[in-house]
């Protein structure tokens, strides 16, 4: 490959990785072609971007990246594959649920948050992590509550005794 090629793969890297909140590293080595495409296709049906790539390029493009994420460079060994979501936590569910029925892909690291996870015992951790989304979800569900509580007290006619139960909450 010529330097221009390593230069402009290295860039292409970097952009990905600056512009991606949340990555991971993953090992997809042994993989035959069958479970390899099966791989891709789940990750462009869950909107996760997958992209295999040699070690060295990967570390250039992590050293060139706004990201303080140097611990990962240790792990960049054998066959490695980049996974880059909006989401925090869609790659490390998809590992989960495709590693049932498989060995591969196995978890590496991660930079989720400007948090660094290293090794496969960290995938049950990252796959909790709630998105941005899921916590909106969970807040307005929270503030809807007592709401919910007062109007149906109104509609079932004990309107003040609850209302004011609901308010001294």
């Amino acid at each position: 490959m010529k330097k221009e090629d390593k230069i402009q793969i290295i860039d292409s890297l970097t952009e990905q990785i600056n512009a991606s909140n949340h990555f991971y590293l993953t090992d997809t080595s042994g993989m035959d072609a069958v479970a390899t495409s099966a791989l891709r296709r789940a990750c462009f049906g869950k909107q996760i971007k997958m992209v295999v790539v040699k070690n060295t390029l990967l570390r250039n493009a992590l050293e060139k990246a706004e990201v303080e994420c140097d611990d990962l460079a240790g792990i960049l060994k054998g066959a490695t594959s980049l996974m880059l979501s909006d989401v925090g936590n869609a790659p490390a569910k998809l590992i989960k649920e495709f590693s049932k029925n498989n060995d591969k892909p196995t978890l590496k690291g991660a930079f989720v948050e400007g948090a660094v996870y290293l090794g496969a015992g960290e995938l049950d951790l990252l796959a909790s992590i709630k998105s941005k989304e899921e916590l909106i979800g969970d807040i307005i569900a929270a503030l809807q509550s007592p709401i919910q509580k007062v109007i149906s007290a109104l509609e079932n006619g004990k309107g003040e005794e609850v209302a004011e139960e609901v308010v001294s909450e």
